[in-house]
C-alpha cells in the first residue's frame, strides 16, 4: 500500500552518483512513534511484529512480497528448482554489508547455519527448519536442500528470519558466546564442531546459546537501505540512511523509532508534529485524525490474526468442553463493533479469507450462553472456577477486549483475572505458562497457511516457539506436516481445511477477527509503503 500526499521532489546529489554511491536526501529526516520497542533486532531472535518494526529497515533476505503476495527478487536476482528437494539462487553481486564485508554465497550458508544452530537457539528457526544444508556452488550461487519436500519455501524465505547479517559480525558474536561461556576453542574449531554434529556440539550449544546474539543485539549489521545508529531500550532507535545501497535511491537521511505506548499520546505527537509518522491508531481516534488537514490517515487491510489463546495445560483448560464453553461466551460481534469500531473481518480461523487454505465452510462456535453453561455443567464445574488472563498493556483494544470477556465470563460463573503487563514482560510470562488465557496478534508474515497455523498450533511449536496455548493433537500435528510438502494444490487446500475443522473443535483459541490497521503520517510525506504485514517502508519517502 502506497501512501502520498504532497509531494516535494528530492534532489539526487551528484558527488554520490560520480563516487557510485546511493545518493541519500540530506536533511529528510523522519520520527516514527510506536506503542511497543523491540524485543530483539537480531533477525535470529525474537519473533515478534514489534522488532521486526526495526530490523526491516537494516536486514533483508534473498527474495520478498510484492503487494500480492507474489515472490520477487531481493538480495537473489532468479531461482530454480532442480527437484523436489534443492534450489539453486543465483545472487546479487556487488553488495556491501553496513560495515564493507562482502555479500556473496558463503555468507548465506553463515546466516542459514547460525539461524539453524541450536547454540543460537532461535524462536524464528521454526520458519526454516525444512532447510538440512545450504551448499555453495560458485561465489554468487548458492543451493539449498530441504529435509523433505517444503513447498512453502520461497514464501517463507521471505520471512524476516531468512535476513542476512554481516558474516564478520557473525564470526565476532560466536567469538563472544565463547569466550563468555568460558569455552577454549576458536570460532573455526566451533564451526568444525558443528559441522560433525553430535554430544560435543550439542553440550557446547548449550553453553554458549545464552551469549549468543550479544554483539548482533549492539549492533545489527546488515545490508538494508538504513544503517543502525544507536539504541535506547525501551525509548528508542536511531537510524541513517545507507549510501552505499545497492538497490536505487535512498530518499531518507534518518529514521527515529521512538516507543510511546500511551495511544493519547501518540496521537498529540502526530498532531503538533512532534511526530511525522505514528502506528497501531485504533479505530476509536479515526474521525479525530481524519478531520485534520495536517495528518494524513492509512488504512490497510490485514492478513492477521487477533484472537484470545487458552493454555491446554492449564488444570482447567485442559478440558475441551471448558474451552469451548469460554469460546461460547464470548460475543464476538459485539466485541468487533464495540471494542474494534467494525474494523476488521471476523475471523472463523486462523487463516484470513484471501490466503490459500482457507476453509469457507467452517461452522464457528456462536455466542451462547446456555450452551456455555451445559458445558461447564457437563465439565464438572458448574460451580464455576477463577481464571487469570494475560494482555500487554500498550494496546487499548485488547485490555478492552478482557475486560469484555471479563464481564461475559461472570455470566457463567467464572471469574477472570486481568494481568497487564508491558511487552517483554508479556512475553516472558507466556514463555513461563504464567497464564490461563492471553490476547495475541499473529502476523502471518509469509502469506502461506503453513505459516498462518503451524508456529501457533503444532506440538513442535512451543517453548522455544509461539504455540502459547501449548496445544497438542496428534492428528492436527500430522495434517499440518502433510500440508507443507503436498505439491497437489487441491490436496494441500483440503489438508488446512481439515486442520481448522480440528481447532475449531478443539477450541484452544477464539479467533476474533482479522483486523484493518490504521497508521497516520504527516501530509508533508509522500510516498511511504505499508505493507499487508504492517511494516513500514520509507526508501523512497518524499
Amino acid at each position: 500500500m502506497l501512501l502520498g500526499a504532497c509531494a516535494d521532489d528530492s534532489e539526487v546529489e551528484e558527488d554520490a552518483e560520480a563516487s557510485g554511491e546511493t545518493a541519500v536526501d540530506d536533511g529528510r529526516s523522519i520520527t516514527l512513534s510506536l506503542p511497543s520497542d523491540a524485543v530483539s533486532v537480531d533477525p535470529h531472535g525474537s519473533n515478534d511484529s514489534p522488532s521486526e518494526r526495526v530490523r526491516e529497515h537494516i536486514f533483508e533476505g534473498l527474495v520478498k512480497q510484492d503487494e500480492n503476495f507474489e515472490i520477487i527478487p531481493s538480495l537473489a536476482t532468479e531461482w530454480e528448482q532442480v527437484d523436489d528437494l534443492t534450489w539453486h539462487f543465483t545472487l546479487q553481486e556487488d553488495v556491501t554489508f553496513h560495515d564493507g564485508s562482502e555479500f556473496n554465497a558463503d555468507v548465506v550458508k553463515a546466516n542459514f547455519d547460525r539461524l539453524l544452530d541450536p547454540g543460537r537457539a532461535s524462536s524464528r528457526s521454526h520458519v526454516l527448519e525444512a532447510v538440512e544444508e545450504v551448499n555453495v556452488i560458485e561465489d554468487y550461487i548458492v543451493e539449498i536442500k530441504t529435509e523433505y519436500p517444503f513447498q512453502p519455501l520461497l514464501s517463507h524465505l521471505s520471512h524476516g528470519a531468512g535476513d542476512m547479517i554481516s558474516p564478520e559480525q557473525i564470526n565476532d558474536d560466536y567469538q563472544f558466546a565463547l569466550e563468555e561461556a568460558g569455552v577454549d576453542i576458536t570460532v573455526e574449531e566451533y564451526y568444525e564442531i558443528r559441522t560433525v554434529g553430535g554430544e560435543e556440539h550439542a553440550e557446547i550449544s548449550e553453553e554458549i546459546s545464552e551469549f549468543a546474539g550479544s554483539i548482533v543485539e549492539q549492533n545489527p549489521t546488515g545490508t538494508g537501505y538504513l544503517k543502525f545508529d544507536s539504541r535506547t531500550p525501551g525509548e528508542s532507535t536511531s537510524l541513517t540512511g545507507n549510501a552505499e545501497y545497492w538497490d536505487d535511491s535512498v530518499n531518507i537521511d534518518e529514521l527515529t523509532l521512538r516507543v510511546v505506548p500511551e495511544t493519547g499520546s501518540r496521537i498529540a505527537e502526530i498532531e503538533t508534529g512532534e511526530a511525522d509518522v505514528i502506528g497501531d491508531v485504533p479505530p476509536s481516534d479515526k474521525e479525530r485524525l481524519e478531520s485534520s488537514e495536517e495528518v494524513e490517515l492509512a488504512e490497510t487491510e490485514t492478513v492477521a490474526l487477533e484472537y484470545i489463546g487458552m493454555n491446554t495445560e492449564s488444570e482447567i483448560l485442559q478440558d475441551k468442553k471448558v474451552r469451548q464453553a469460554i469460546s461460547h461466551a464470548f460475543n464476538k460481534e459485539e466485541v468487533i463493533e464495540g471494542v474494534y469500531d467494525g474494523a476488521g473481518t471476523e475471523a472463523v480461523s486462523p487463516l484470513a479469507p484471501d490466503i490459500f487454505g482457507f476453509n469457507d465452510s467452517l461452522e464457528p462456535l456462536e455466542y451462547d450462553l446456555d450452551e456455555a453453561e451445559r458445558l461447564l455443567e457437563e465439565a464438572g464445574y458448574a460451580d464455576g472456577f477463577s481464571l487469570t488472563m494475560y494482555v500487554n498493556d500498550d494496546n487499548p483494544q485488547r485490555v478492552d477486549t478482557a475486560i469484555w470477556l471479563q464481564e461475559s465470563l461472570q455470566d457463567i460463573g467464572v471469574d477472570l483475572e486481568i494481568v497487564q503487563l508491558e511487552w517483554g514482560s508479556f512475553l516472558e510470562a507466556l514463555g513461563n505458562q504464567e497464564h490461563d488465557l492471553y490476547i495475541m496478534s499473529w502476523g502471518n508474515s509469509t502469506g502461506d497457511p503453513d505459516n498462518g497455523i503451524k508456529p501457533i498450533f503444532h506440538s513442535d511449536s512451543s517453548n522455544p516457539g509461539a504455540n502459547f496455548m501449548y496445544f497438542s493433537n496428534e492428528e492436527a500435528d500430522r495434517l499440518m506436516d502433510e500440508g507443507r510438502q503436498e505439491d497437489d494444490e487441491e490436496k494441500r487446500h483440503e489438508l488446512y481445511a481439515e486442520v481448522q475443522e480440528i481447532l475449531v473443535e478443539e477450541a484452544p483459541a477464539i479467533f476474533i477477527l482479522h483486523p484493518t490497521d490504521y497508521n497516520a503520517h504527516s501530509t508533508s510525506i509522500d510516498d511511504i509503503d505499508i505493507s499487508s504485514y504492517g511494516e513500514f517502508d520509507f526508501q523512497n519517502v518524499k
